[in-house]
């Protein structure tokens, strides 16, 4: 991080992983609240789910006061495959009943003052980013890691991975090079978030 960035705030540990997720709906935000969990389709979910917070992006469903920006986090307390069926039963009849997804467990939702706007990003996939630039951003452009940072960020998320035995060491390449393009634009590379951008948008269905 260079002085340019002022803290805005102290929320997490400064060493903190945190995945910036999409929150549709204002109902996905009671659910996260009430219920404690968040649900990520499995055909679109980020390769690495272990992490330590989610940061919660609101679109424009959530009005004028709350939309396009970063108002609540909460930590992650495990994830599990499901179907969404099971976790949405009043929907049984729902296209993608049984299609599967992560059901990500969810701590207390803290609220982040101040937001984090979204500054000339309005759309938005997935993000990794550290809990040193949440503290400090105040533009969703902020959060996105750069150069010699992104690879410490993508190595700390890929021992959390092999630690875990989620997928093995040749499916997760050691370097930036090897990665795909989706994974380095949530790794927050700026080209490729504009190809992803292009051809990708996420419905939490």
């Amino acid at each position: 991080m260079t002085s340019a960035y002022s803290p805005l705030r102290s929320i997490v540990p400064e060493d903190a992983i945190v995945l910036v997720a999409i929150l549709p709906h204002p109902r996905d935000l009671e659910i996260a609240r009430i219920l404690g969990w968040y649900r990520i389709p499995l055909r679109s979910a980020p390769k690495v789910l272990s992490v330590d917070y989610l940061a919660f992006y609101q679109t424009a469903a959530f009005g004028e006061d709350e939309r396009w920006g970063i108002h609540y986090l909460a930590s992650v307390r495990g994830h599990e495959l499901t179907t969404r069926a099971e976790l949405l039963r009043q929907e049984a009849d729902h296209p993608r009943a049984r299609e599967e997804y992560y059901k990500v467990q969810l701590g207390e939702l803290q609220r982040i003052t101040p937001p984090i706007q979204a500054g000339r990003w309005r759309r938005l996939t997935f993000l990794y980013t550290t809990g040193e630039r949440l503290n400090r951003a105040a533009t969703l452009q902020d959060l996105a890691v750069r150069d010699e940072e992104r690879l410490i960020l993508w190595r700390g998320l890929r021992e959390r991975a092999l630690r875990q035995q989620s997928y093995t060491a040749q499916e997760l390449p050691d370097r930036l090079e090897g990665l795909d393009v989706f994974l380095l634009a949530m790794l927050g590379d700026r080209k490729s978030i504009q190809e992803v951008k292009k051809v990708y948008s996420v419905d939490q269905g």
